[in-house]
C-alpha cells in the first residue's frame, strides 16, 4: 500500500465513522431538532471526508474537482433542506418531545 491508499482508507474509515454517529444520533436524541442537527453535521462532515477520500483516488485533477464540488452541492442542499425542516418544527411546534 502506497500513501494515497492509506490516506483515502482512513479517510474512508473517518467518514463512516460520522456517518454511524449520525445514525447514533437520530436514534438516540428525544426532539426533532436534535436529531436534525446531529444528521445534518454528521452528513455534511463524513461525506466530506469520504469525498477527499475518493479525490485522492481521482486520475487526474479534474475527477477530483468534479468529486469536490458534487460534495459542495450536497452540502448546499442539505443546509437548505435542514433550515426548511427546522423551521417548519419550529412553525408547528413538534420540537417538544412527548
Amino acid at each position: 500500500m502506497n500513501w494515497a491508499e492509506i490516506l483515502a482508507t482512513s479517510l474512508f474509515a473517518a467518514g463512516c465513522f460520522f456517518f454511524v454517529g449520525g445514525a447514533a444520533g437520530l436514534l438516540r436524541f428525544p426532539d426533532v431538532l436534535t436529531r436534525l442537527h446531529a444528521l445534518t453535521k454528521a452528513d455534511n462532515l463524513g461525506l466530506g471526508l469520504i469525498a477527499l477520500g475518493a479525490a485522492t483516488f481521482a486520475d487526474n485533477g479534474w475527477g477530483a474537482l468534479k468529486v469536490l464540488l458534487i460534495w459542495l452541492v450536497v452540502m448546499l442542499t442539505s443546509a437548505t433542506c435542514g433550515y426548511l425542516l427546522a423551521d417548519q418544527t419550529h412553525a408547528s411546534d413538534l420540537e417538544k418531545p412527548k
